[in-house]
């Protein structure tokens, strides 16, 4: 095995000025601000990005109709339970009406009744009356 050496002033000198070295050769090679490769990747990020932008709001907008229908057939819901209501109120009323106006008429007959039984009854009591007389 071998023993590895302390590193000497020099060599950490020599260590640095390589690191800068590569640090500058990278940077040198890296595209500028003008060129057109990275001018045509810059454009085609803003047009992924309006499209995305686009798809969004196209999303909305479906959506918000979705919802809009949604609301329309809540209402139209809405609306015909509120007319089979006052269908349903209607016809109880006249139910009613058609009960109360039965009642009335089947006591009248039996007001009318009462009035033929008193009357034979008071006849009967005349008549009796009058055989004792």
């Amino acid at each position: 095995m071998q023993k590895s050496k302390p590193a000497t002033h020099t060599d950490r000198l020599k260590a640095a000025s390589e690191a800068r070295e590569a640090q500058l050769r990278r940077f040198a090679s890296a595209p500028r601000p003008d060129d057109p490769a990275l001018a045509a990747r810059r454009a085609e990020q803003v047009a992924v990005a309006e499209a995305r932008a686009a798809r969004q709001a196209e999303r909305a907008a479906k959506l918000a109709e979705e919802e809009r229908l949604r609301a329309e057939e809540r209402a139209r819901i809405a609306a015909e339970a509120a007319e089979r209501r006052r269908l349903e109120e209607a016809e109880a009323a006249e139910a009613a009406a058609r009960k109360s106006t039965a009642d009335r008429d089947a006591k009248a007959r039996a007001l009318a009744l009462l009035a033929e039984q008193k009357a034979a009854r008071d006849a009967r009591y005349a008549s009796r009356k009058a055989r004792k007389g």
